[in-house]
């Protein structure tokens, strides 16, 4: 085996001392676990491994443990190791790199290990070792390595493989897809691309939390209720132990220091007109305690399912409803053990307000004015009965522009937004601007039959344009109309160009808007449809 066989050397992103200093704490909080789980793991399995050892020598099948050459982090080689499951023949050494269900190679006591992935226990020796992580993107055959493309292979080596990672949770039934007779061509044409994928998604998002989620995801589906279960990509990247973090423990930790400071403040006034002794310690107890109760109701209410830098006028009730559920709550209960809590009434009332202020300003900051007027006008959009249901592709900036423009312009009353269709893994299910994200792009043609879609408004600029053609064509296969909105960044960026330096730079793509102005009515050009002479409504 080549000891010695490297790829092209790992290109390095620029990295802020801030995002350095994170990922390198990541990175230390990784190897730590990995170190602790795998001596812990060798220890506490070592008589089962010991009787698979005994039942591997009974059955005569060659070698206790199988040593293969993968590819590892940097791309240097190393001996993967596993618990033999074929017979050690010529045959077995020499044949395909990929097994398939159908194999027979492989012994009676091999097979079973392999449907309970017990052949890859002997890995956590690779893991000890350093060789290796418990998640990562699992090692391949130099062989089919080098397959890859150049772009794909830097990424996906630049870190350390694993024993599991979100590509082998969603192929953990991979062999059953491949057959004796068109094995590496359904492997390297089928199931590879999706698994490199993925694999990059994996890179991209890599954290000490998504490692947890993965691993979780692992230990359901060896689970025999759970072994036909395929979780979707967005709960694979971005999981349960991710999306608590995420959404809830941050958003807590804030909570619970604006409602101590809420409390503080009330009890400052309180304590002018009166006596009134807390204390720091049952002071933070009473927020501690509060804070339990708001991320409960924001919790029934949606209210941790917001982008707060994009929310809309809606989530500003939400949080208010939020706040006065918690602080009604509160009151109650304060009425109940007054006695023992000290507290007076007066201070519940005011900590609920100076605590929905503080939650608001840190949620909205600059958008509260904003996030009025919109709301107002949206009461006076809904008094129109007969409106346009719209369905947006892509929620980025091309996208919350045309949810402002149909909300806020002076057709507004004609158009009833339903919600964003949106690829990114980490927008599935939040509100953006007001408007939730339903979901992706294979979701189009169902959302249109589910909520009656009447036009589809294209919203994606910064794509290929075979990507883009795939989009428009899952678009106009439904029985919607398609209006495509004007780039409107890019054409600000092409006068840009044109007035510097880069007099070279590419005139930006004309967008055609026409088909909207005839359904709107209009005789008039309207926005995007710059050249008369071509673009006629």
């Amino acid at each position: 085996m080549n000891q010695t066989q490297t790829f092209p050397s790992i290109r390095i992103p620029q990295m802020t001392l801030l995002h350095w200093s994170r990922a390198a704490l990541d990175r230390l909080t990784k190897r730590a676990f990995d170190i602790a789980a795998a001596f812990a793991g060798l220890i506490a399995l070592a008589p089962f491994l010991l009787l698979v050892v005994f039942l591997l020598k009974r059955e005569g099948a060659g070698a206790v443990v199988y040593r293969g050459a993968r590819v590892g982090r940097n791309g240097k080689n190393f001996g993967i190791l596993k618990f033999r499951t074929m017979r050690e023949t010529p045959e077995s050494d020499n044949g395909l790199r990929v097994t398939a269900q159908d194999d027979p190679r492989i012994t009676s006591l091999g097979r079973w290990l392999r449907d309970t992935k017990l052949n890859e226990l002997p890995q956590l020796w690779n893991v000890l070792i350093g060789e290796m992580s418990l998640v990562g993107p699992r090692p391949e055959d130099p062989a089919i390595v080098e397959t890859w493309d150049e772009d794909v292979r830097v990424e996906v080596l630049s870190v350390r493989p694993g024993i599991t990672s979100p590509a082998s949770v969603l192929y953990r039934n991979e062999e059953t897809l491949l057959r004796v007779g068109s094995v590496m061509e359904t492997y390297l044409e089928s199931i590879l691309p999706s698994k490199l994928r993925l694999d990059q998604l994996y890179v991209r998002h890599r954290s000490f939390i998504l490692d947890l989620d993965v691993l979780f995801w692992t230990a359901m589906v060896l689970l025999p209720q759970w072994r036909t279960f395929a979780p979707p990509e967005e709960l694979l990247i971005f999981g349960p132990m991710r999306r608590l973090a995420r959404r809830y423990l941050n958003w807590f930790i804030v909570d619970t220091f604006v409602t101590l400071m809420a409390i503080g403040l009330a009890g400052g006034i309180v304590r002018a007109f009166g006596p009134l002794e807390l204390g720091l310690l049952k002071a933070s107890g009473i927020a501690l305690g509060f804070s339990f109760l708001f991320g409960a109701t924001s919790t029934m209410l949606g209210m941790y399912r917001v982008a707060w830098s994009q929310a809309g006028s809606a989530e500003a009730w939400g949080l208010f409803w939020a706040t006065a559920v918690a602080g009604g709550v509160a009151f109650g209960i304060n009425q109940f053990i007054g006695d023992a809590l000290g507290l007076p009434p007066s201070v519940i009332v005011l900590a609920s307000m100076f605590a929905l202020g503080g939650f608001a300003i840190l949620r909205y900051r600059t958008r509260l004015a904003s996030g009025a007027a919109t709301r107002w006008i949206q009461r006076r959009a809904s008094a129109h009965l007969a409106r346009e249901r719209v369905l947006i592709v892509g929620s980025g900036y091309a996208g919350q522009f045309m949810t402002w423009l149909l909300s806020n312009g002076p057709s507004a009353g004609a158009f009833h937004i339903v919600g964003f269709a949106d690829d990114d893994l980490f927008k599935q299910g939040i509100r953006i601007s007001g408007v939730s994200v339903l979901g992706r792009r294979n979701d189009i043609p169902r959302l249109v039959e589910k909520h009656d879609i009447g036009i589809v408004v294209f919203a994606i600029h910064n794509i290929t344009d075979i990507e883009r053609a795939r989009l428009l064509d899952i678009c106009a296969s439904t029985r919607a109309r398609v209006a495509i909105a004007p780039d409107i960044l890019g054409a600000l960026n092409g006068f840009r160009a044109q007035n510097g330096a880069a007099h070279n730079a590419p005139a930006p793509r004309q967008m055609d808007w026409c088909e909207l102005c005839l359904m709107r009515g209009e005789r008039a050009p309207a926005l995007g449809c710059a050249d008369e002479g071509l673009h006629q409504c």
